[in-house]
């Protein structure tokens, strides 16, 4: 495989703009991206960091609480800075993203490339279905990701064809 990126939507479907993540994920799917693996988390850190193990790219998503409008997209690289202190959708996991990330770094096995984008909730109340904000958000993120992806795998195929 030339180029092997994990893409992993996290959040949870039944609590508004906490399934922001599942939303990009599925909808990155129908991208059909070539060495692209799509997953969804529910915020679980020990399955986070089972998907790391290997992995050359992560591509995190999820909903986050900072003080931003909402809809508001961050982009973090991961690898170059810690977690900030915000609050992510998973936060009711003691073992959740931010702590997976964290002890990937500390035990050396944080990937080389590992970026979020996390996109400012407006509810994380009860209730299926995204906020029309944060889903106007999560659209351009779509595009946003698959894009970059694509860009990349291109410079990797030039690469090998020096």
């Amino acid at each position: 495989m030339l180029f092997a990126t994990h893409c992993i939507g996290i959040g949870n479907i039944y609590r508004h703009d906490d399934g922001v993540g599942l939303y990009v994920a599925r909808r990155l799917r129908l991208e059909a991206l070539a060495n692209v693996s799509i997953m969804e988390n529910d915020g679980d850190g020990g399955a986070l960091l089972d998907a790391f193990d290997g992995a050359k790219v992560i591509v995190l998503i999820d909903a986050i609480r900072s003080g931003a409008p909402a809809g508001t997209i961050h982009r973090l690289s991961l690898h170059d800075q810690p977690m900030p202190c915000v609050e992510f959708s998973s936060s009711s996991h003691v073992f959740g993203v931010a702590e997976a990330v964290e002890l990937a770094r500390t035990l050396g096995q944080l990937p080389p490339s590992c970026v979020l984008y996390g996109v400012e909730a407006a509810s994380f109340d009860w209730g299926v279905g995204l906020t029309p904000v944060v889903e106007k958000a999560a659209g351009q993120l779509v595009r946003q990701i698959a894009h970059t992806l694509w860009e990349s795998q291109i410079e990797v195929l030039k690469g090998h064809l020096k």
